[in-house]
């Protein structure tokens, strides 16, 4: 499988984990690094992503996806995601269309892991 091959399936584990709410999944695909860049313009970390999926704070009932590019350079490799989202955020219903740029990281397993991110609504 080539490495592009590979982020594009991290990438879509990484979505099936966001709807299944699936904390251990999202611990395996998220580096402990992580800064995310939400569309409020706010910084978050990985505690934070884990903790509204464990709380039941976020819960996604659609994640669709409609286009996603992927660039792979060494062990780096960014992914350009495109798609609906839709569920609960704090009890407040949600759908949006959302614009997400991913960069991830190859680890000496070669596994990828996201180490930065930012989602813009659409």
């Amino acid at each position: 499988m080539s490495a592009e091959d590979e982020l594009l399936a991290a990438e879509r584990r990484l979505q099936a984990a966001q709807l299944a709410g699936d904390v251990a999944a999202l611990d395996e695909l998220i580096d402990d690094r992580l800064v995310f860049t939400g569309p409020d313009g706010k910084l978050y970390r990985k505690q934070d992503d884990l903790h509204v999926h464990r709380t039941g704070h976020q819960v996604m009932t659609r994640v669709d996806e409609e286009e996603v590019e992927v660039l792979v350079d060494g062990d780096l490799g960014v992914t350009w995601f495109l798609g609906r989202l839709a569920g609960t955020f704090g009890g407040e219903a949600f759908d949006w269309r959302m614009r997400y740029t991913r960069t991830w990281h190859r680890g000496a397993d070669g596994g990828w892991k996201i180490v930065a991110a930012h989602g813009s609504a659409v």
